[in-house]
C-alpha cells in the first residue's frame, strides 16, 4: 500500500492573492488538484492522502474531499519541518500497512500518475529508503542539485544557496518529488538538523542519512522537465497556463479532434472530445465538460462541466452545468445556465436563455426568448419574444408545455401554468391559466382605432 503527503503551506506572497498559492489556478484548475488527481490516477487512496497546510489555509480546504486528511504548519520552517508536521499520519499509515509514501509540492502540477508509477516501480526494485523524481534542465536555476560521484552513483542534493561553483554547474536537478520508505522516514525525520544557509530542515538530507546508516538511495531521472515546474508569481503562472494549454491540444488533436488554429483556445484538463469535432477559435472548455464527436463548438464558446451528445453545433454561445443530447442547434449568442437537459434536435436560436428546464427533442426556440424553471414537450415551436415568468417576488414556479404545442410571439407564460399537449397560444398573450390540449388561447386588449388622430397629433407638433 502507498500513501501520499503533499506539501501545501506556501503562502505565496508575490502571487498578490488573498488565497494560499496553491489555490492558484492552471487551466481553470487549482494547481493541489492537479497533484491530488495525479496521486488519485496513481493508485493512492484519498484517505491514504494527507495535505500539510497552513494555520491559515486561505482556500485549501474547499478543495480536499472529505476523506483527505490535513497536518498544520503553523511555522514556515522548510520541507522538513512540513513534512514532520504530518507524524501523526504516518504513524496511522503505517499502523495500517503502507509500505511507501510519496512526498510532493501543492504548487508542482505537472508531475503526473505516469511519473510518479514509474518512480515507485524504481523505489522498489531497488530496495531504496528514499527515491528522489529528478530532471535535467539546461537552465538549473534556483533548483537544488543531484551530486553523483565519479561512477554515477547518486550521493547527495545540494541546495543551490549552499553549492559550490563546480555544483552549481550540475543540470541535473531535485523535482521536489519523493518516495520514502515509510519506515525509513518515521525513523529519521527527527534527526534533521536546520544547519544551512536558510536555517530551514530540509528534507533532502535524508539523503545523507540515509547514505550514513548504509541505506540504499536512488534517483529516477524522468524524461518531462515540466515535472518540477511551479510557479511563485503570476508570470511564472502564466507560463503554466501556456504549457498546459498546448500539451492539452496537441493531445485532443492526437485523438482525432481538429482545432484548426488554435488563437485563444482554452481546455480543461479534465475535459474529454470526441473525434472529428471542430473547436474554433476564442472557445473555452472548463471542468468536467464531455463532448461528443461530429460537433462544432465556437468561435467564442464558453462550455463548463457540461456534457454534449453528437453532431451539435454550438455558435458563440455560453453552456454550464446542463446537457445537451444529439443534433442540437444552439445560438449564436445563447446561454444554457445550470440544471438545463436539452434533448435531441433541439434549436435554440440567438439571445436565448434557458434556465433550470427540460426541453424534448425536436423543440424551437428561434430568437429572444427567456425559458426558466420549465418543462417543455416535444415538436414546439417557440415564436420571438415568449418569456416564462417564473418569479413572483418571493417564490419561483414552473411552466409546463405539453408536446406539439405553439407559443406565440411575444407570449408571457405566468408560472405556474400548463399549456397542453396540441395547444396554441396567440402571439402577445398573457397566460394566467391552464390551456387545454388543443385549444387556443387569445389573451390581449381588442385593437381599436382612432380615425385621424396621428394626423391631428403631427399638426400640433
Amino acid at each position: 500500500m502507498t500513501a501520499a503527503v503533499i506539501l501545501a503551506a506556501g503562502d505565496g506572497k508575490r502571487m498578490k492573492s488573498k488565497k494560499q498559492k496553491v489555490c492558484c489556478r492552471v487551466l481553470f484548475k487549482p494547481m493541489l488538484c492537479w497533484v491530488l488527481d495525479s496521486c488519485k490516477a496513481a493508485g493512492i487512496d484519498e484517505a491514504n492522502t494527507c495535505a500539510v497546510i497552513s494555520d491559515d489555509p486561505r482556500g485549501v480546504p474547499e478543495l480536499l474531499s472529505e476523506k483527505i486528511k490535513t497536518a498544520v504548519q503553523t511555522e514556515r520552517r522548510g520541507t522538513g519541518h512540513a513534512v514532520l508536521c504530518a507524524k501523526d499520519f504516518l504513524d496511522e499509515m503505517k499502523s495500517n500497512g503502507v509500505s511507501h509514501v510519496a512526498v510532493l509540492c501543492g504548487d508542482a502540477p505537472f508531475v503526473s500518475a505516469e511519473v510518479l508509477t514509474s518512480a515507485l516501480e524504481y523505489h522498489k526494485r531497488n530496495g531504496n529508503a528514499v527515491t528522489v523524481i529528478t530532471a535535467e534542465l539546461d537552465d538549473p536555476a534556483r533548483y537544488g542539485r543531484i551530486i553523483r560521484n565519479v561512477s554515477g552513483e547518486f550521493t547527495e542534493i545540494v541546495e543551490a544557496a549552499d553549492a559550490s561553483p563546480e555544483q552549481l554547474a550540475v543540470r541535473e536537478i531535485n523535482s521536489g518529488s519523493y518516495w520514502f520508505s515509510i519506515d525509513f522516514l518515521l525513523s529519521h525525520l527527527p534527526l534533521l538538523q536546520a544547519e544551512n544557509a536558510q536555517g530551514e530542515y530540509y528534507l533532502t538530507d535524508m539523503i545523507s542519512l540515509a547514505r550514513k546508516d548504509s541505506l540504499s538511495v536512488g534517483a529516477f531521472v524522468c524524461g518531462d522537465t515540466s515535472v518540477v515546474l511551479g510557479a511563485n508569481d503570476r508570470t511564472a503562472l502564466a507560463q503554466l497556463n501556456e504549457i498546459a494549454r498546448q500539451r492539452i491540444i496537441a493531445l485532443h488533436r492526437l485523438n482525432g479532434v481538429d482545432i484548426p488554429i488554435a488563437d485563444g483556445v482554452m481546455i480543461g484538463p479534465d475535459v474529454t472530445i470526441g473525434c472529428d469535432t471542430t473547436v474554433l477559435p476564442g472557445t473555452i472548455l472548463c471542468g468536467k465538460t464531455e463532448i461528443g464527436e461530429g460537433c462544432t463548438v465556437g468561435p467564442n464558446s464558453r462550455i463548463i462541466d457540461c456534457v454534449i451528445g453528437d453532431d451539435c453545433n454550438i455558435d458563440s454561445s455560453r453552456l454550464e452545468q446542463s446537457e445537451v443530447g444529439s443534433g442540437v442547434r444552439i445560438g449564436p449568442f445563447a446561454q444554457l445556465r445550470p440544471n438545463s437537459k436539452i434533448a435531441d434536435k433541439v434549436k435554440i436560436g440567438n439571445f436565448v436563455e434557458i434556465k433550470n428546464s427540460t426541453v424534448g427533442e425536436k423543440t424551437s426556440f428561434a430568437h429572444l426568448t427567456y425559458i426558466g424553471d420549465s418543462d417543455f414537450g416535444a415538436r414546439i415551436n417557440v415564436g420571438c419574444g415568449v418569456v416564462t415568468v417564473n418569479y413572483d417576488g418571493k417564490g419561483k414556479y414552473r411552466t409546463t408545455v405539453g408536446d406539439d404545442a405553439f407559443i406565440g410571439c411575444n407570449s408571457n407564460l405566468i408560472a405556474p401554468v400548463t399549456v397542453e399537449n396540441g395547444a396554441y397560444v396567440a402571439a402577445a398573450t398573457t397566460v394566467t391559466e391552464n390551456v387545454p390540449a388543443d385549444a387556443m388561447t387569445i389573451g390581449r386588449v381588442r385593437q381599436s382605432f382612432y380615425p385621424g388622430y396621428a394626423l391631428r397629433w403631427r399638426k400640433k407638433k
